[in-house]
Formats: C-alpha cells, structure tokens, sequence
C-alpha cells in the first residue's frame, strides 16, 4: 500500500495539486513561458511540450513528495474527450515521475466525485475553463456522453462572455437531449448540473444558465478547484482501501 499520494490538475491556463491532509499545495498560473521563450506545456487541453511539462511536474513532485517517490500514487486529470496521445503522453510523464502508482482519470470524473450527488442517477458535469468549455453526461457513475468546444474564458470579448458561453453550453447540451433515448439528460437537469471552472465563479455566468437551463446548479464551495479536490478524493480513497481503476467513480465503458 502506497503512503503518500498527489493530484494534479494540469489545465491550459494554471496548473493545481492536491495532498491528502494538505489541500491545495499548488495553484500555479501558465500564462507565462515556463523557460524563457518556451511555449505554454498545455492548449486546449492538450500536452504540446511534453518536456517542459515534465519539468513542471516534476517540481510539483519534488515540493510534495520529496525526490524519492517509490511509496507513492499520483493521479492526473485530463479533458474528457482528451484522444489516445494526450493520455498516453501523460501517462509517460506520470511514470517519469517515478511513483508505485500512477491514475489518469477524466475531468468530468473528478468534478463529480467532489460536487455531485453520492447517488448513481445521471449527472450532468459543465467545466468552463480557460480555453476548454465541456459538457458531460455521467449515468451509474459512467460517461455517457460528452461534448466539448474549444474555446473558453480567455477566448471571448468580456462584454459579450456570458452570452456567448451559455449560449455554446447550450448548444451541447441540446445536442444531448437530440440523441437522449432514456430521460437522463432530463433527470440530470431536475438534479441539476455539477459547474466547474473559472466560468462558474461569474455569477453572471451561473445566473444565467440557471435561467436558460430552467435548473439549479451545483457549486462547490471553489468551482475553480473543483477537478483538483474530485482528483484529491479518489486518491485518498485509492490510499485507504487500494481501491481498483475499475471501482473509481465515472469509469468509462
């Protein structure tokens, strides 16, 4: 059984960690170059300089575990609709990390474990962030469907932002309801969808898709850290019981 553990949410604009007993050890804002003309590690969503995204970890690591990390479990979330090469690229950067145990796990899974409902019924997930906007279904713990625009806060004019980000919530989840077969989008709505992100800090933001949606809507006490905190739970889960990948809320089919 491992002993200490880190989450990490490595998101376009900042990058968070989590320690089980600590909270919140890092919060730490990308929107410079790393090293000197270097590029941002993370767009939308997506890993493009691998190696100076290790380094950045790494220095994560190094602050909250030490340098020796054999007794260690990490677990990293990604965007939910993230493809085959961002997840295998951090799954190379978590190993290089060197801990016993490395978890990759969904946003969308995350933010529910925190925020939602400790029920299996359908939960709707809506993470607005920096240059990410995504909607995902979660149905007995699983994702279900999922749909995402790359575009976010950083893109918009601030004079039309909550228009134009409700708006593009939306759409998605109108596209959801289309190919809804069996109510969940609808039971979600009555439950109320899970928000995540700098967006869900914009009461602006929030009032408005309550209107539009014609729901409440769940807010952590944080929405910015809310993936981080959902990442935290799983690992202290994950260091208490060793639990399995496979009994992790929100596993994909």
């Amino acid at each position: 059984m491992a002993a200490r553990g880190l989450a990490l949410d490595l998101g376009s604009s900042r990058t968070r960690a989590w320690v089980p007993g600590h909270g919140l050890v890092a919060d730490l804002f990308l929107g410079r170059a790393l090293d000197g003309d270097a590029e941002r590690p993370v767009r939308r969503g997506r890993i493009v300089d691998p190696e100076s995204c290790g380094r950045l970890l790494g220095r994560i690591a190094d602050a909250a575990l030490g340098p020796d990390r054999t007794d260690s479990v990490i677990v990293l979330s990604h965007p939910v609709l993230a493809g085959p090469v961002h997840r295998s690229a951090a799954r190379e950067l978590l190993a290089g990390l060197g801990p016993t145990r490395a978890l990759v796990l969904s946003s969308a899974r995350a933010a529910a474990a925190h925020a939602g409902p400790r029920d299996a019924g359908p939960l709707l997930v809506i993470d607005m962030g920096a240059e990410l906007t995504e909607v995902t279904l979660l149905v007995g713990g699983r994702i279900a469907d999922a749909r995402q625009a790359e575009s976010g806060l950083s893109d918009l004019d601030p004079a039309t932002l909550p228009a134009t980000l409700v708006g593009t919530v939306l759409d998605m989840v109108k596209s959801m309801w289309r190919q809804d077969r069996h109510g969940a989008i609808r039971g979600a709505l009555r439950k109320g969808p899970v928000l995540a992100g700098g967006g869900a800090l914009r009461p602006d933001v929030t009032d408005r898709l309550v209107r539009c949606l014609g729901a409440p809507v769940r807010l952590a006490e944080d929405p910015s850290t809310t993936v981080v905190r959902g990442a935290g739970q799983i690992l202290s889960s994950v260091l208490r019981h060793g639990v399995p990948t496979s009994a992790l809320p929100g596993r994909p089919r």
